[in-house]
């Protein structure tokens, strides 16, 4: 059973029967599907099927020369809002599984951010008609959680808002041109994260730990599509599971200067969500690439 499953208000599916029962819904039943021809024996196939606003079931697998399909894996998804980011974007797939990943190299963030690849069936079209290089890539990521806790804002003057804006342009300059090698960057970029040590070792015996972080993305766990994070809420929307009627919240975050966003259910969640105030959880990180 696939395990954020719950995250779009499939909480009570916990048996195999259940989850075979969900994959022969989403095939029999699709709202949407796509497929794309590997070679003239095989090819790969795409059935989707909304459960909700925004909300829905995938399921991959390869379709052989009979034009039967044969499913090999699934995934829950979000349809994220926006664009989260136009950095550099590379795509590879997983050993094991017909799944992929993507790796997007944002300086805003510091790591590279990897996500569950959404339109897998969109990319191989793109790879088999070579077109992928010719085009300007970007990628609407979002998340699945199964729980979150809310947290108070922080209480930020406007003068503060605006140096730390400055701030922020200035580290993504000094970052990209250490990308490029450039050493005068490498230094005054090691330098500063020497400061903010300092800085921060000497406030955290008096105060506590979110009230000096305010928003932060890391990985989390042994998978690496998986992050704990904390973003401001900046929207919030509630949508049901058309099946078992259960209650999502879709909230988009600002993260580390990112904007995506992400779904968990209503009894998951500790705390009243309101926009301005910030969410703490662990997100499974997912994508749609855009080509063009």
């Amino acid at each position: 059973m696939h395990k954020y499953l719950k995250a779009i208000g499939f909480s009570d599916a916990k048996l195999k029967k259940e989850e075979d029962a969900l994959i022969k819904q989403t095939i029999d039943l699709y709202t949407d599907y796509d497929s794309v021809s590997i070679t003239e024996e095989y090819g790969f196939a795409e059935y989707c099927k909304e459960y909700g606003d925004r909300i829905g079931v995938k399921v991959c697998g390869q379709i052989n020369e009979m034009k039967e399909f044969s499913p090999e894996s699934y995934f829950p998804y979000l349809k994220g809002s926006g664009i989260t980011s136009r950095a550099d974007i590379t795509i590879e797939q997983k050993i094991d599984k017909v799944e992929y990943l993507g790796v997007c190299e944002d300086v805003r963030i510091g790591i590279s951010l990897i996500f569950h690849l959404q339109n897998i069936v969109e990319y191989l079209k793109e790879i088999k008609l070579r077109t992928i290089y010719d085009k300007k890539i970007s990628v609407t990521l979002c998340g699945l959680a199964e729980s979150g806790t809310i947290l108070f804002p922080i209480q930020k003057a406007a003068s503060t808002q605006q140096t730390k804006k400055e701030e922020s342009k200035n580290r993504m300059m000094l970052l990209n041109a250490a990308r490029n090698g450039d050493k005068e960057a490498i230094e005054s970029l090691t330098m500063e994260e020497m400061d903010i040590y300092s800085k921060v070792n000497m406030r955290i015996a008096t105060e506590d730990i979110f009230t000096l972080v305010d928003t932060y993305l890391m990985p989390y766990g042994l998978d690496c599509t998986m992050y704990s994070i904390l973003g401001e809420i900046l929207e919030i929307q509630v949508v049901n599971n058309k099946i078992t009627q259960e209650e999502l919240y879709i909230m988009k975050l600002e993260v580390n200067e990112l904007q995506f966003d992400i779904c968990l259910p209503v009894r998951g969640l500790l705390g009243e969500p309101k926009v301005g105030r910030r969410l703490k959880t662990n997100i499974w990180l997912q994508g749609n690439i855009h080509f063009g």
